[in-house]
This record gives structure tokens, C-alpha cells and sequence, in this order.
């Protein structure tokens, strides 16, 4: 019989000292060398865990965090909508992936700094970083052990905790107890961990793919033509001798990692790992992307508020500048036309998902910055203005159901309700889209195309599809495409609305 192995003592986790900094960099590589000292701790004691050891003591390695005292109201630019703290006090959040968020952390740092004139504390918080969230971007660590073997992980490591992960700041009910720190970012480590996990599953790509515009759909037929366009630009050589905005796309990547460079662009370590996965995921995503990650991801939601839900929670953590969605609605009044757009500038929400966090009471205000745009690329695209753009394109109401039957309810029920609020258009996650954007403050906006007109005897059928899709889906798609190339143009600073922000708002955008 082989020797049982003896049980080996559990050396400590690496210890560092909280310093305090007036440099935002010098800050940031504290927070990264606390945070990547502490994973690698935790990786060598996983691995000796699967090779068999046993522990006599539990490991547990924590998140670095960042904190700001100050004792002073800010006056601070009025035109930025985040970058200082509510008020006076002590502000703290906990911090993860340094490498993924290295621009946005040095970024919150130095307007906090350059806000309120105070040093930044950064040290090792009491947060326990869950040794799932410790696994390279390649390990199956798990799938190597014996059931019973996995049974005694929790035991030994720190496993998720919910409690550590709820959405309370970013839904205004967190309330500190005494003595604690107030939240100085929406999210804390542990919930931006849990989210990135997500979106490898759900997406089937890499977070660090995910670009700051983002692009949602309920229909494959835009995803087609978004990889078409993103491969026909990849295929396209840059002309340094006629510059085109279009030149700064240097990448296109798809399910399973698969990336296909810019021609004449050398392909990158970690390329070739990429693979078609077997099937696709449940919301597949396609990225443009740029150097600068101010590119476009695409994502198929599919059908239904509780996909668009799910994917907004996850993708927030993220910090988009913008996302938008392109997706087909039932019209509601006569007048429209099947292919007119709707650019919604208030919304119904009968999808219900987000009552408990986000109460209907709550206005979904229509944002200024991004109406303009999305109006304008409508205008660019179809070289309509004034009066003829008003023929193809109506602001309004869209209202946004769980029921993707409504039409079968007892008459007069939805009808009496839509007509009572106005509403020019139906879809189902518009309207959860928008919402969770206000909730998670992300700039949002919704451009609908009218595929039916159920309330008037137009319903869809096979050939009046086929055409609509063979008419439509093209420029509806590059209309979104131009609303965000006006959006970028406009600026970070601009483009983040103050009415997304609270009066008793977090620092970090």
C-alpha cells in the first residue's frame, strides 16, 4: 500500500504594507503587486492541494483595496459626473484583476487624487479572494481531482460567498455599519470576479476581448452581418497615405477566442489557443476591436427580458462608456410601415425582471448625448433629413413584456395599457436594456426596427420576413455602427451623463 502523506504545514500569505500615495501609478502597482502576490499564493496551494497534500491549517489569501479619508466637501469639476467622493468621510473598495483594469483604476485614482488633494491608501483587505477566482485563464483544476477530493476544497480555501457579491451599492440600499468604510466603486472585487466568470460562460469569450461600445441584438441575421463586416475590414489593408477612422480596428474576434488579425498586423502570444467551440454559447459575442478597447462588441441576447438582464448585470462590471440596442418590435400605430425605426425615448417595463432592484416608480430617463447620436446616424445612413426622416423614423414610448404572447391575452388587455401610455412599439428587452444601463450607470439607448403590426392584422410570415431581413438588417446595423463612432467622438467626459449619478454617488465611474 503507497504511504499516506503526511500532513504539510501551511506556510502564511504574503504580507504587505499599507502605504499611502499622491501618485495614481504609483498606487496602481502597490494594488497590482499585493493582488498578483497573493494569487500566485493561492495557485502553488491549489496545486499542492490536487497533488495530494494535506493541510492542516486553511489558506486564505485577500483583495487589495484602495481607500481616501478626506474631511472637506469637494468642488470639484461640475461638468464630470464621477471621479470624487458624496462628501466627507472614509471611502474604500476592494480591487482585482490589475492586468484588466489597469487604464480604469489608474484613471479613478488620479481624479481622486487631483479632486481632493489627499493621499490614496492602498493595502491587503480582509476581503478573502475565493480560490475559483484564483484558476489561470487555462486550468480545470477541478475537473482533474476525485469527487471526494473536491468535497474538501471547502475545508481548505475560501469558496464564493453571495453575501460578499450583492448589487446593494449599485441599487442605492447599501447602508454601512457603523464604523465601515463607504463604498467608493459600485462593485466590489469579489462581484467583478463572479461577473468576468460569467462572461466567459455565457459569451464564450474572453473579458479582456470586450470592447467599451457595446452592441446588443435579439436576431442572428445582425450577428451574420456584423462578421461579415468585421471580417471584410480585417481583409482590408491600412493605407497609411489615406487615413480612414476605420484603420484603428486591428482585430476581430469570436466565439472560442478565435481571432483573425488586420492584414499586414503580426498575430499575438496567446492567438493560437483560440478555437471554434462545439456549439455556441447562450449569448454569443463578436468583438471589433482597437488598441485603445474603445472598438465594438456584439452580442446575440436572443429573445426574452431575464437574457438581457443576465448579460447588462454582467457586462457592467466591465465600466462601458455606452451600449445600445439594435433589435426588431412589433408597431403599435398604423401609420408606421414595416422597416420605419423607433427611437424609444421612454419605455413601458411589463418585463418585470428588475422590480425588486430597480422599482417601477424609478424614471428611465431618455439620455441627450446618445439620442443626438443615434438620431444623426439615422440621418447619415439613409441621407434623409427634417421632414422625409421624420417618414422612416418615430420617437417614442417602447414598451417592453415578458409575455411574448401578449397577443393571445383576453382583449382589451396589453392594448388598453400600450395605448393608455402611448407607447409606439413593443419588443421584449428594450426596456431592460435601458434600466439596467440606469441602475449600473452605463450610458444606454434603443433603436428599433418595426418587423410586425400584430394590432393590425400584419403579422409575420415567411416571404415578408425574408424581404424585411434582405431590406433591413445591412443598415440598421450600420446605423449602429455610425452611433457609435458620433458617440466616441464626443468624449468620455461628455458622454457620461449626470443623470445617471445620484446625489450620494460612489467615486468611481
Amino acid at each position: 500500500m503507497p504511504a499516506k502523506k503526511k500532513p504539510q504545514p501551511t506556510a502564511p500569505a504574503p504580507t504587505f504594507t499599507t502605504h499611502s500615495f499622491t501618485d495614481a501609478d504609483a498606487a496602481f502597482d502597490h494594488a497590482a503587486a499585493i493582488y498578483n502576490g497573493n494569487i500566485a499564493y493561492l495557485r502553488q496551494a491549489m496545486q499542492r492541494f490536487v497533488a495530494g497534500e494535506v493541510f492542516t491549517e486553511h489558506v486564505r489569501a485577500c483583495y487589495p483595496f484602495v481607500r481616501v479619508h478626506t474631511e472637506t466637501v469637494v468642488r470639484a469639476d461640475s461638468r464630470l459626473s464621477f471621479g470624487f467622493v458624496a462628501g466627507p468621510g472614509t471611502y474604500q473598495t476592494t480591487l482585482t484583476r490589475p492586468e484588466l483594469f489597469a487604464d480604469y483604476y489608474r484613471e479613478q485614482f488620479r481624479l481622486l487624487l487631483k479632486n481632493h488633494g489627499v493621499a490614496l491608501e492602498v493595502g491587503t483587505s480582509a476581503q478573502p479572494i475565493p480560490v475559483h477566482f484564483s484558476f489561470a485563464e487555462h486550468d480545470h483544476i477541478e475537473g482533474t481531482m476525485a469527487p471526494e477530493r473536491r468535497v474538501l476544497m471547502r475545508d481548505v480555501f475560501d469558496l464564493p460567498d453571495l453575501a460578499a457579491m450583492d448589487d446593494g451599492i449599485a441599487n442605492g440600499t447599501h447602508e454601512p455599519r457603523p464604523g465601515e468604510p463607504h463604498p467608493l466603486a459600485l462593485f466590489t472585487a469579489p462581484r467583478v470576479d463572479y461577473s468576468l466568470h460569467r462572461l466567459r460562460h455565457y459569451t464564450g469569450t474572453l473579458p479582456e476581448h470586450f470592447q467599451n461600445y457595446v452592441l446588443f441584438t435579439n436576431y442572428q441575421f445582425y450577428i451574420d452581418e456584423f462578421v461579415r463586416q468585421g471580417h471584410a475590414l480585417m481583409a482590408k489593408p491600412v493605407n497609411p497615405d489615406y487615413p480612414h477612422p476605420d484603420d484603428d480596428y486591428i482585430a476581430f474576434i469570436e466565439p472560442g477566442n478565435v481571432v483573425t488579425r488586420r492584414v499586414g498586423t503580426p498575430a499575438q502570444p496567446g492567438d493560437e489557443l483560440g478555437a471554434p467551440p462545439p456549439r455556441l454559447p447562450q449569448m454569443p459575442a463578436y468583438h471589433l476591436v482597437r488598441k485603445d478597447h474603445a472598438g465594438i462588441t456584439m452580442v446575440n441576447i436572443g429573445v426574452g427580458p431575464a437574457n438581457a438582464k443576465t448579460i447588462t448585470d454582467h457586462i457592467a462590471v466591465l465600466r462601458p462608456h455606452a451600449w445600445l440596442m439594435l433589435g426588431h418590435c412589433a408597431g403599435l400605430r398604423n401609420a408606421q410601415q414595416l422597416g420605419d425605426y423607433v427611437l424609444a425615448h421612454g419605455y413601458v417595463r411589463e418585463d418585470h425582471v428588475l422590480d425588486e432592484e430597480l422599482p417601477l416608480w424609478v424614471p428611465i430617463p431618455p439620455l441627450a448625448e446618445v439620442q443626438l447620436a443615434v438620431e444623426a446616424a439615422v440621418a447619415d445612413i439613409t441621407q434623409l433629413k427634417g421632414y422625409e426622416l421624420k417618414r422612416i423614423m418615430r420617437t417614442g414610448t417602447v414598451a417592453s413584456t415578458d409575455n411574448r404572447n401578449w397577443e393571445l391575452l383576453p382583449h382589451p388587455g396589453p392594448e388598453r395599457r400600450f395605448s393608455q401610455s402611448r407607447a409606439v412599439a413593443l419588443d421584449m428587452e428594450s426596456a431592460t436594456i435601458a434600466a439596467n444601463g440606469f441602475r449600473f450607470r452605463v450610458p444606454y439607448g434603443t433603436l428599433l426596427c418595426v418587423s410586425d403590426k400584430p394590432l393590425h392584422g400584419e403579422i409575420k410570415l415567411p416571404g415578408m420576413a425574408n424581404h424585411f431581413y434582405r431590406e433591413r438588417v445591412d443598415q440598421h446595423l450600420r446605423i449602429g455602427i455610425r452611433a457609435i463612432e458620433l458617440l466616441r467622438q464626443q468624449g468620455l467626459d461628455h458622454l457620461h451623463s449626470r443623470k445617471l449619478r445620484s446625489f450620494a454617488e460612489v467615486a468611481f465611474q
